[in-house]
């Protein structure tokens, strides 16, 4: 056979060679941009399901509460945060202990943060909250005379805080003591008229409990006992006196 033939053969049935390869198509560039920088502060879950606290508290408080209310505080907070060099990096303790040297929108969502997240976690479903420690059952007996008069103090306390504001028992650093404090106070702030470490706290706003409640604040107040978590209060007790 002539080699031209031999050649066109061989063409015809792909023996000469691999066919070029198409020239690869350019990828694009792909511009990455750089992660948005993360919240100082954030919303944390809560630590149930938001009907876990029926009938004390009905799930869409729950869900108002924390989801709107609470978020609130934190967004608010954050962009606080950003307008407030000097914050940059403290903790919300450390916030809280020089609140007042700050602007009013950091007293406002710094303590509403500070106040809910220990509200949430001062709560559980009823029968799961434990008993008062030893140690706590004993301080209460020492500084209020018995349990119920310790009980009928908190109820007072945030029956007769006017408006909106909190409830709390705290450790002053040489005993238990009832207050009260308006808006998003606590007893963490610097200028707070009682301080101490906070042992237990009910959110007496409006919000916390007018949609089963409405006006009867006192009703909310006597409930709220069956849903109060005893074991976190024992936890923030022991560490208080520690």
């Amino acid at each position: 056979m002539p080699a031209v033939v031999r050649i066109a053969a061989a063409l015809a049935l792909g023996l000469a060679g691999p066919a070029l390869a198409a020239p690869a198509p350019a990828v694009p560039a792909v511009t990455t941009a750089p992660a948005p920088a993360a919240e100082p502060f954030s919303l944390a879950p809560l630590p149930y399901a938001f009907e876990a606290l029926e009938p004390a508290i009905d799930s869409q408080t729950m869900r108002i509460h924390h989801g709107r209310h609470h978020q609130g505080y934190v967004n608010n907070l954050n962009a606080a945060v950003k307008a407030t060099p000097a914050l940059q990096g403290k903790s919300l303790e450390a916030i809280m202990a020089e609140v007042q040297n700050y602007p009013p929108a950091v007293r406002n969502n710094g303590g509403g943060h500070y106040n809910h997240t220990l509200f949430w976690s001062l709560m559980a479903p009823p029968g799961q909250g434990g008993e008062p420690s030893a140690a706590l059952a004993a301080q209460i007996q020492k500084d209020f005379g018995s349990m119920q008069a310790f009980k009928d103090a908190f109820q007072a306390a945030g029956a007769q805080r006017f408006g909106s504001g909190w409830a709390w028992l705290v450790w002053t650093g040489d005993r238990l003591a009832v207050t009260s404090t308006p808006n998003q106070d606590n007893p963490l702030m610097g200028d707070a008229p009682v301080k101490g470490a906070p042992v237990i706290a009910n959110d007496v706003w409006e919000h916390a409990y007018y949609l089963k409640y409405q006006s009867n604040r006192g009703a909310y107040l006597t409930n709220w006992w069956s849903v109060l978590n005893w074991n976190e209060a024992n936890r923030l007790f022991a560490a208080a006196t520690r």
